[in-house]
């Protein structure tokens, strides 16, 4: 299924390890368009440097990566084209950004979700789900996890299918 735009939009949930990102990978591999690794994650530790090197290593050279933070419906609108496959990954490490930097968090979403409708090619969105888990006991914890909650129902909305993945395995949600 494709947008009246010519965007498919795709995305795909899951907990932590789930097997997501390299789902998400192959989907763009497969399109056989060009390959196009929007990253949002920052590193401040030596654990995220090995996650993100991790990630790099299993998709290889033949990726062009592009590292935005927090501009993430411009950047996604300004390389998304027939010819490319552009994979997010992953939102709600963009959440986490929008949220130390004290942006607006439900405004900077809606932009993403309108974005999609102009963007081209093939867009594939990862994002952790954290909704499935007990209430956090802090304010901060609540509010991240009730902005991740909202962004992934208004891209769920935007996008042609929605996946779950658990263990590896994915769960085709819609289309």
């Amino acid at each position: 299924m494709t947008s009246p735009s010519g965007t498919r939009c795709v995305l795909v949930l899951g907990g932590a390890r789930s097997g997501k990102s390299a789902f998400a990978e192959a989907q763009v591999e497969k399109s056989g368009l060009e390959a196009v690794y929007l990253a949002t994650g920052r590193s401040f530790d030596a654990e995220m440097d090995a996650r993100i090197r991790q990630h790099q290593a299993r998709r290889g050279s033949q990726w062009r990566t592009i590292e935005e933070p927090l501009s993430l419906a411009e950047t996604l609108a300004e390389h998304s084209g027939d010819d490319k496959a552009v994979l997010v990954d992953c939102l709600t490490l963009w959440v986490t950004n929008l949220m130390m930097a004290e942006r607006d968090v439900a405004q900077e979403s809606s932009s993403l979700a309108a974005c999609l409708g102009d963007c081209r090619g093939l867009v594939v969105l990862v994002s952790n789900e954290v909704g499935l888990g007990i209430v956090p006991d802090n304010a901060m914890a609540r509010a991240f996890r009730d902005h991740a909650g909202r962004l992934h129902q208004m891209i769920a909305a935007h996008c042609d299918e929605v996946y779950l993945l658990a263990a590896g395995l994915p769960l085709k949600m819609k289309g």
